[in-house]
């Protein structure tokens, strides 16, 4: 009984123990497999951070070369001066001012060499700014033409010249000025005189101490410019007078800019004499009914419009015929 009853409990023993090893072995199974999956777990995110850092770092460097490109457009940034260039331009700004002055005291001049006029005349001595400033002018000056007709032609054209000179809007109601003080062709030789002569001087001072303003303040309208300016320089003289009839670019950038870009003077000043032409003829025909405009506008109409059209696009055709035989020799 006692044999039995030892054996009895060394099978328990046994069964204990082997039960205890399976569920350590069991334990370690499972511990291990929670190891692997925390470790791949841990790799999956380490390459994930990785890929994050990879794209984050690709976006930064895209937005920094967009923000660089936007910094070096030159509609972002003007082109900057170097001290050198500072320091010439304001020299020329000097210079500038200086010739200004002594045109501002030769306007004084012609005025005080006018006929004497009485208080209520001398209210309207001054250079039009609209068309009431104009009507009140042509009375006081066609009071005054037949007895001082050279002071008043030498008047006029003075200050034509001036606002020519130094780009200053107003030479528009001059010019329909002139159309109502003389007849058709002393009118149109004064307007077409005035305009070469006070265009070229414009002319002589950019080239003078212009360049690097025009250069900084109108770099891409400049470039442009100059593109085209090449693209007709077997024809500019034409195409000069295609710019002058027309509203593409305004006249006062045309002087400013011509001398930077290479336009020659003598084709500068021929081809604006002839090219303001066409479009006086209509300033001095709104002279003629001066006294009956109400503003600037009333010039032009439909009929003026397509008349200078027309002369425009005949200006362009010396050119366009010389560059299709140019390209059937060639």
């Amino acid at each position: 009984m006692e044999f039995e009853n030892a054996q009895f409990l060394d099978a328990v023993a046994e069964t204990s123990s082997a039960a205890v090893a399976s569920a350590t072995t069991t334990n370690i199974a499972k511990d291990h497999n929670v190891a692997e999956h925390m470790q791949s777990g841990s790799g999956r995110l380490l390459v994930n951070d990785n890929e994050t850092t990879t794209n984050t770092a690709g976006t930064q460097s895209a937005a920094n070369a967009t923000l660089e490109d936007k910094q070096n457009h030159p509609k972002m940034q003007r082109q900057t001066m170097s001290d050198d260039e500072r320091n010439a331009t304001k020299r020329s700004l000097v210079i500038l001012a200086a010739i200004f002055t002594a045109s501002l005291f030769a306007m004084v001049y012609v005025y005080m060499i006018f006929p004497e006029l009485n208080e209520s005349e001398k209210a309207h001595i001054k250079i039009p700014r609209d068309i009431q400033d104009a009507k009140m002018l042509a009375k006081v000056l066609d009071r005054y033409k037949d007895m001082y007709y050279f002071e008043v032609m030498f008047g006029v054209i003075t200050a034509y010249v001036f606002l020519q000179t130094f780009a200053i809007p107003g030479s528009l109601f001059l010019s329909i000025l002139l159309g109502f003080l003389y007849k058709f062709p002393i009118a149109l030789f004064l307007i077409c005189f005035c305009s070469s002569l006070g265009a070229t001087l414009c002319y002589s001072l950019s080239n003078l101490v212009g360049r690097r303003l025009i250069r900084h303040f109108w770099p891409k309208k400049t470039n442009e410019w100059s593109k085209h300016v090449e693209k007709h320089r077997d024809s500019l003289f034409n195409y000069m007078l295609f710019l002058r009839m027309t509203p593409i670019l305004p006249n006062w950038f045309i002087n400013l800019a011509s001398p930077v870009i290479g336009v020659p003077v003598y084709t500068f000043a021929v081809g604006t004499f002839f090219g303001v032409a066409p479009p006086s003829i209509v300033a001095i025909q709104a002279g003629k009914t001066l006294q009956k405009m109400t503003s600037s506008s009333d010039a032009f109409s439909w009929t003026s419009m397509a008349l200078l059209s027309a002369c425009a696009l005949v200006s362009l055709l010396p050119g366009l015929l010389k560059n299709k035989l140019k390209k059937k020799l060639e």
